[in-house]
């Protein structure tokens, strides 16, 4: 089974994160995020968004219930 990795354009990322344009162009700018030059254009694969994502992925904190508390 051959994987296609699609390359994405900044527009196309901002979309699926949700965001402006401006935010893929500061991750590339920082180097934040792994990109392709084609010619002049730049594009980000797809796999390299995912791994943004989850390397930047919180899970919540799960509390312990305390049950009832007492006031002082």
């Amino acid at each position: 089974m051959v994987t296609v990795n699609r390359l994405l354009t900044v527009d196309q990322v901002a979309e699926r994160l949700g965001t402006g344009v401006r935010f893929p162009r500061r991750l590339i700018e920082e180097r934040r995020i792994t990109f392709v030059k084609v010619g002049r254009h730049v594009r980000i694969p797809e796999t390299a968004v995912e791994a943004y994502v989850s390397a930047n992925t919180v899970e919540p904190i799960l509390l312990r219930p305390t049950g009832l508390r007492r006031a002082a």
